[in-house]
């Protein structure tokens, strides 16, 4: 690690640890020592996790596009198809964001009501064990 990981580090809000982590792939990515910098590379860096990158910090991966495209910029010459797509998968990007968060939501709402489900059958079940079983007649 150089000094400046050992800075990104330190106590900083995850938030600020990826736009640190961001500023040190883009002088990375000048220097030449790294070739396209990436969510893996950003998330290891800041020493933070994908899933929390994608969930809750989407607004640094557009920031992540533009170093990525600076250096497909200098390889070609993008044409205007190449951008309405690039903004098309950005719109699928944040959907899928928002639909993993509605799968989160709905499992852990599946799991308390099945847990509930499970507690009312214990006590269903001891009440049966418990109550007598004699006829009781009707008058």
């Amino acid at each position: 690690m150089n000094g400046t990981t050992i800075d990104i580090l330190t106590g900083q809000r995850t938030h600020e640890r990826l736009r640190l982590a961001l500023h040190e792939l883009a002088r990375r990515q000048a220097a030449g020592e790294i070739q396209t910098p990436t969510v893996t590379a950003l998330c290891e860096l800041a020493k933070v996790s994908r899933n929390t990158f994608y969930r809750y910090h989407r607004d640094l991966l557009y920031d992540l596009a533009k170093l990525q495209r600076r250096q497909i910029s200098s390889r070609r010459s993008t044409n205007g198809n190449d951008m309405s797509l690039r903004g098309e998968n950005a719109t699928l990007h944040d959907q899928l964001a928002k639909l993993a968060a509605l799968v989160d939501h709905y499992y852990v709402a599946w799991k308390e009501t099945r847990s509930l489900l499970d507690r009312r059958e214990r006590e269903l079940s001891e009440l049966h064990r418990t109550a007598s079983n004699k006829v009781v007649g009707l008058k």
